[in-house]
């Protein structure tokens, strides 16, 4: 049996939270519930100029919840989760988790997230 999950590549999220609205309409969530949130990990200074300059970095970081079903009935469908099919910087990819395995070996600042079983 396949698994099935994310990849989630957050070097190119912009924080849209298309993914969030995508999701909640979907699934008709009520306020305060949601699939997936975009967590901030920043603002944090770096300097890696080599020399003394500031550059400050925030990475946006989708995150699926304990809600997420991968969008079963779309996945049944045919068709990708929500989230991926709306994410307009295009950084998910939904997939079988061995494909998705060797694509998170290529590049750092990515994760893989899969729905427990």
């Amino acid at each position: 049996m396949t698994e099935w999950g994310l990849l989630i590549d957050y070097e190119y999220c912009t924080g849209c939270e298309t993914c969030v609205v995508a999701c909640k309409e979907e699934h008709g969530f009520p306020v305060g519930k949601w699939g997936i949130r975009v967590l901030d990990d920043g603002p944090w200074q770096k300097d890696d100029s080599g020399e003394g300059g500031n550059c400050f970095n925030w990475n946006k970081i989708p995150v699926p919840t304990d809600l997420c079903d991968l969008c079963a009935d779309r996945v049944a469908a045919g068709k990708d989760p929500s989230c991926v099919h709306h994410c307009q910087a295009f950084c998910m990819k939904f997939g079988p988790l061995d494909e998705l395995a060797a694509e998170l070996k290529k590049k750092p600042k990515q994760v893989i997230w899969a729905p427990c079983a």
